[in-house]
This record gives structure tokens, C-alpha cells and sequence, in this order.
């Protein structure tokens, strides 16, 4: 009796230890994710997909499974373990998020997710993502210029009253996020301009950039490089509204505060809420989600404006004489583009970037001194769209006209179509 009692305790650390140190293989998997159920995607397209995002909502898991614990999962594709994560912080991505190398024309894939009811196990997946926000400490402002400290990441701020470009107070300007194929990053002041970090390895190379000063980066490195000029434009994907004759960003605000909502191995998110955008004669709060998955160059910017009633919101991209434009209206199979593509890299190679769109939310193409604009008409406040970045110097990386543009459709045709998700009772 004395001995069975020893046992069932020696197994129980072990199961403890197991879960917490995430050493689970393929003899002891069924033993330590005991519980159960499927989850079915599948690909509506004619066509293969690679890299495709599966999100299975937390309300959906709740409903159908509600002892199901996301400090301890794995998903299975037959044996093999495919890399997950559950979202928390991201309120409008909460739930699980995946990543499948491949999907054939019109597949159907059922997933298993096994968890237990108890315990954390920590993922041990190669990171795909990174979101990171990065400012200095130890030092002062002085003329709106940050003197002395050091930077350390943190995962959120409230941008100081005295902060303004160049104020060296934020390493390379504002929040940074990445896949392995492309890198971003917004300025957080009162310029609000997305840019780009174009990548010539698939590892995570952020935490390397802005380290030694704001310059170092525009110019060609091991890992790559800033490759677009933005200046007073829209960049690449920048929200705005659309006021007289230009494109105005989100520029005169009360006050910034962004959070890094998501850092995770497949996704991850970045949260900025301005509030006060003093625009067309209204004071608007805007809640911007800005996020990326593995293997993709997508970044999905979800927006939220309350306050006001804007009559339009704008994106786009920045004027480049060297680049050829390219615009759909989009339809029913197919989302709706504004692109441009040409040798308009700062390292002056090839460079293609992209916004797109829903055919419903279409008002107009315009544009300005400085910008190629798309006006949009958000619903009820909201509004969605995608932005992308294709450098020829990425490993294997698009390099001519055509393949952008077979990319670029083919990717406004997945937007119409995403893979249908659907949780299955508990086995």
C-alpha cells in the first residue's frame, strides 16, 4: 500500500514537472493531455494556399468545450504537433491561433487540440513573430531631446508630453513588429507613418535594430534594412483621413498610449489608442490593432473610431517616380488593391508594397502631393484592412513585376476566401 502511495505520488510530480517544463513527447502525449476535441479548416479556393492562419475564437472554444485550460494545449495534424499559441491580451484575437505550411485546393484538414484540465505547459516553437516596443530610461528630456539612459523593452507607454520626432527617446522611432519574411514600424509621435524593415534572413532581427543610433539602418546590414522613404506620406498603409485636398494623419492628439498585446511564436498584435485626434473640426478616439502571423507579409490593421462620425478614413502609399502604380476596385472574389511596384528602395532595388481592402468598404481613389490614396467608409466606427511589403533581397523573395502581381492577386483572392474554421464536440 505504502508503495502504490509512492508511485501515484512520483507520477504526479512527474506529470506537474512535465506540464510546466513543456518536455512532453509522442509515448507520454495522450497520458498528459488526457482531454479532447477537433477542430475541422478548411480551404473554399480552387488553388493551394501556404502559410495559412487558422484563429479559433475563445467564445467558440468556451461554448463547445467549457473545461478547456489554454496554459495547456497542443494541436496535432495527424502526429505531427503544429505550432500554437492562445491569444489573452489581444481582445479582438483572443483564442487560438495557427499556423499550416500548406493547404491543397479545396482541402479539408481536422485538427486535434489535446489539454489538460490542470497545470501550464510552455511551447518550445521556433518564433516566427515579434512585436517589441523599446525606450530609454536613465536620462532626460532637454529641449524635447532625450539625453543620456539606456533602452529597455517594455510592454506599454503612455508617450511623454515632450516627445517629438527624432527625440531619441524611443529606439528606431516607435513599435516594431515582424514575421520571418518582413519587418514594420510606426512612428510613435506626431508623424503616425508606417515603415518598413525589409529582411534578408527569416530570423527575428528587431532586438538587433536602433541600437547604435537612427541612422545605422538605413543603410544595408547583415539583416537588412529600412527600404521605404515616407517622409510626409502615407508610407505604406498609415491611416488618415481624407480633409480638403490631402491625406491627414493622425496627427494633433491628446495623448498616445501603446501596448504590445501579442509576442508570440506564430502572431503577435500592437495595440495604440489615440485619443483626442483633432481632424475636420471633431475630436475622435481611435483604437488601432495592428498584427502579423508567421510566414505571411500581411500586417491586418483593425480600426475602431468613436467620438465622431468621420466620413471617410484613407490609407495608402507614398509617391515614388520609379514605381508603376497598380489599382483594383476588387469584387466579390477578390479584395480590392492599391499597390505600387518599381526599383524604389532606398537600397534602389526592387520593391513592391501594397494596401488592400473590401469591395463594400470602397469610396474612391484619390491623391495628394505626396501620397497614392484609398478612401474607405468605416461601418459603425470599424474598418479593417491589410498592408504588405515585398523586397526583392528577402530569401527567395519576389524580383520582378509579374511575380508581385501574380502575388498580390492571389493574395486579394485568399482576403475574399479565408479557410473556414469550425470546432467540433469534445471526442
Amino acid at each position: 500500500m505504502i508503495h502504490q502511495v509512492k508511485f501515484r505520488t512520483i507520477c504526479a510530480f512527474l506529470l506537474f514537472y512535465t506540464l510546466h517544463v513543456g518536455e512532453v513527447n509522442a509515448q507520454n502525449l495522450k497520458q498528459v493531455f488526457r482531454e479532447t476535441f477537433t477542430v475541422s479548416v478548411t480551404n473554399p479556393l480552387a488553388q493551394p494556399r501556404s502559410d495559412v492562419a487558422a484563429f479559433i475564437p475563445a467564445t467558440e472554444i468556451r461554448n463547445a468545450i467549457p473545461a478547456f485550460n489554454p496554459d495547456a494545449f497542443v494541436v496535432l495534424d495527424g502526429k505531427k504537433e503544429i505550432p500554437s499559441q492562445y491569444n489573452s491580451k489581444d481582445n479582438l484575437q483572443a483564442g487560438i491561433i495557427l499556423v499550416l505550411d500548406q493547404m491543397a485546393p479545396k482541402a479539408a484538414r481536422t485538427l486535434t487540440i489535446r489539454y489538460n484540465e490542470k497545470g501550464t505547459y510552455q511551447h518550445k516553437y521556433a518564433k516566427r513573430t515579434q512585436a517589441e516596443l523599446s525606450n530609454k530610461f536613465g536620462g532626460h528630456f532637454e529641449n524635447k531631446k532625450y539625453i543620456g539612459g539606456e533602452f529597455r523593452n517594455v510592454d506599454s507607454l503612455r508617450v511623454p508630453d515632450e516627445h517629438t520626432d527624432h527625440s531619441f527617446f524611443i529606439r528606431y522611432e516607435g513599435p516594431g513588429w515582424e514575421s520571418d519574411k518582413v519587418g514594420y514600424r510606426f512612428y510613435l509621435d506626431w508623424r503616425n507613418g508606417t515603415d518598413v524593415f525589409g529582411k534578408t534572413t527569416p530570423d527575428m532581427v528587431l532586438q538587433q535594430v536602433g541600437l547604435d543610433g537612427f541612422d545605422s539602418y538605413h543603410e544595408l546590414q547583415p539583416w537588412g534594412m529600412d527600404v521605404l522613404k515616407v517622409g510626409k506620406s502615407l508610407g505604406v498603409g498609415t491611416l488618415g483621413m481624407f480633409v480638403e485636398d490631402h491625406a491627414q494623419r493622425i496627427e494633433k492628439t491628446d495623448s498616445i498610449i501603446s501596448k504590445i498585446t501579442e509576442n508570440g511564436p506564430v502572431y503577435s498584435s500592437i495595440l495604440t489608442n489615440y485619443y483626442g485626434w483633432q481632424v475636420a473640426g471633431q475630436d475622435l478616439d481611435v483604437q488601432s490593432l495592428l498584427s502579423i502571423h508567421a510566414g505571411t507579409r500581411l500586417t491586418h490593421h483593425q480600426v475602431q473610431v468613436t467620438g465622431g462620425t468621420p466620413e471617410n478614413l484613407v490609407t495608402g502609399l507614398n509617391k515614388d517616380k520609379t514605381a508603376r502604380l497598380f489599382k483594383s476596385k476588387g469584387n466579390d472574389k477578390q479584395w480590392g488593391y492599391l499597390a505600387t511596384y518599381g526599383a524604389q528602395s532606398l537600397n534602389k532595388d526592387k520593391l513592391g508594397i501594397a494596401v488592400l481592402f473590401r469591395p463594400q468598404d470602397f469610396m474612391a481613389f484619390t491623391e495628394d502631393a505626396n501620397s497614392h490614396v484609398v478612401k474607405l467608409k468605416p461601418t459603425n466606427g470599424k474598418l479593417d484592412y491589410y498592408f504588405l511589403a515585398a523586397w526583392e533581397l528577402e530569401p527567395q523573395g519576389i524580383k520582378t513585376e509579374e511575380q508581385f502581381l501574380e502575388y498580390l492577386n492571389k493574395t486579394a483572392q485568399e482576403l475574399a476566401a479565408p479557410v473556414q474554421v469550425h470546432v467540433n464536440s469534445s471526442k
